[in-house]
C-alpha cells in the first residue's frame, strides 16, 4: 500500500496496466481525474476504483488547484508486466523485485 499525493497538475503514471497485478485506489482528499480507456471521470474524497490484471489502461491527474491524496493498493506479483499503450514502454519485474524498463519490442534504451 503506497500513500500518494498528487500536487496540482501532476499525474499518478503515464497510462499503463499490468499482467498480473491487480490495483486499488481510494481517495482520501481532493478530486482527481481517473482516465481509462473508456473515458475520464471526477473522483472525489471517498471514492475508489478497482484495476484488474489484465483489464483497462489507467492513470490518475490531479486538475485541480489543490492537493490530492489517494491510497494505492498492489503487489509485486512475480512475472507481472506493466504495458504502456500509448508509449514505446514496457516494464518487466525482476527476480529481485526491481522494475526492468524496455521498449515493448523488448530493446533497451
Amino acid at each position: 500500500m503506497n500513500l500518494t499525493r498528487l500536487p496540482p497538475g501532476a499525474a499518478s503514471s503515464i497510462h499503463h496496466r499490468h499482467t498480473r497485478q491487480d490495483e486499488f485506489v481510494y481517495v482520501l482528499q481532493g478530486y482527481p481525474t481517473l482516465c481509462t480507456d473508456a473515458g475520464e471521470r471526477l473522483l472525489a474524497p471517498g471514492d475508489c476504483a478497482g484495476f484488474p490484471a489484465e483489464g483497462q489502461a489507467h492513470h490518475l491527474v490531479n486538475r485541480s488547484g489543490a492537493e490530492v491524496l489517494y491510497l494505492e493498493v498492489g503487489d509485486r506479483s512475480p512475472g507481472d508486466e506493466g504495458l504502456y499503450p500509448h508509449d514505446d514502454l514496457r516494464a518487466r519485474l525482476g527476480d529481485d523485485g526491481g522494475w526492468r524498463f524496455t521498449h515493448k519490442d523488448g530493446s533497451p534504451y
